[in-house]
């Protein structure tokens, strides 16, 4: 008995090819979700907190060109300066607003621009306030400073210890480092709130009349006193024109993220090196002492 090998004329039925669905892009869909997260962020941005970038030497020693910090919010309530970018109209509501506490760092809008600006609050509503010889006189006291050994900061790109902002303080150590030696008073208000100030030179602005501070405003100063254009200045000369009110602050300074001495460049590899390491994490809070100091006495 013989097999027949299988025809060779079998085919396998043809398969219609599977033509490729066209995948169309939903950009309504796409601009849809940019825009949504373009308004968390700036929501999180007006009503949570924002990064800060210190470009003055106004707040030396405590916050140097160069550093980077956070900005909450929320702890005065929330104004027209709270909004990013400062897109509303400049005006004196105040959303559960609260009143700023003796030492606290903020940002504040001037009345005649709208650059955030940031100083120390040394002035509450109701008080009254003057300065003379530089020293603050708080309500008839003089609040106390007393001195504290020079600071030794690096002289870097961003803080270069020029002879014209601070004359004779450049100084080379043993070891080769240049540093900028900063003559500093520990400043103690009311509530205890003690930080430290550089003063060290007699200028016009080391001298104020009394003044008493109206109702929903505080006074603010910077803490390099002979560097710093702040309430005691007026709007014409860059400052903030005596007393600011509440609706012009718009956060609290909180904590240093990370400086830079200057020296990075556009290469990020770079970055490491212009890294000022000592400086992150740095709580801006003021440390509260207590006793004698604290009363004014």
């Amino acid at each position: 008995m013989t097999t027949e090998p299988p025809s060779s004329d079998f085919e396998l039925p043809e398969v219609p090819p599977v033509e490729e669905a066209d995948e169309k892009v939903d950009w309504l869909g796409e601009l849809r979700g940019l825009a949504l997260m373009l308004l968390a962020v700036l929501a999180f941005h007006s009503l949570v907190a924002k990064p800060f970038y210190i470009p003055s030497i106004s707040m030396m020693p405590n916050l140097l060109v160069g550093d980077r910090l956070v900005v909450s919010k929320y702890p005065y309530g929330w104004n027209w300066s709270s909004a990013s970018f400062h897109v509303l109209p400049r005006g004196e509501w105040r959303f559960l607003g609260h009143t700023p506490q003796y030492g606290d760092i903020v940002i504040v809008v001037p009345r005649n621009r709208r650059e955030d600006l940031i100083k120390r609050v040394v002035g509450l509503p109701g008080d009254t306030i003057e300065v003379r010889n530089g020293r603050i006189i708080l309500n008839g006291k003089p609040v106390p400073q007393d001195v504290e050994p020079a600071i030794e900061l690096p002289v870097d790109e961003n803080q270069p210890c020029e002879a014209f902002t601070f004359p004779k303080m450049k100084a080379r150590l043993p070891s080769g480092r240049e540093v900028c030696e900063l003559p500093v008073m520990r400043e103690t208000l009311p509530n205890g709130a003690s930080y430290l100030v550089i003063d060290h030179l007699d200028q016009t602005l080391d001298h104020m009349q009394l003044t008493r501070i109206p109702e929903g405003h505080v006074f603010l100063m910077g803490d390099n006193r002979d560097h710093s254009a702040d309430s005691r200045a007026t709007l014409a000369g860059n400052g903030l024109g005596g007393p600011v009110p509440l609706s012009d602050i718009g956060g609290r300074a909180e904590f240093i993220t990370f400086s830079l001495s200057g020296s990075e460049g556009w290469n990020p590899l770079s970055w490491w090196d212009g890294l000022r390491t000592d400086r992150a994490w740095r709580s801006l809070r003021p440390e509260l002492r207590r006793g004698p100091a604290a009363d004014g006495e």
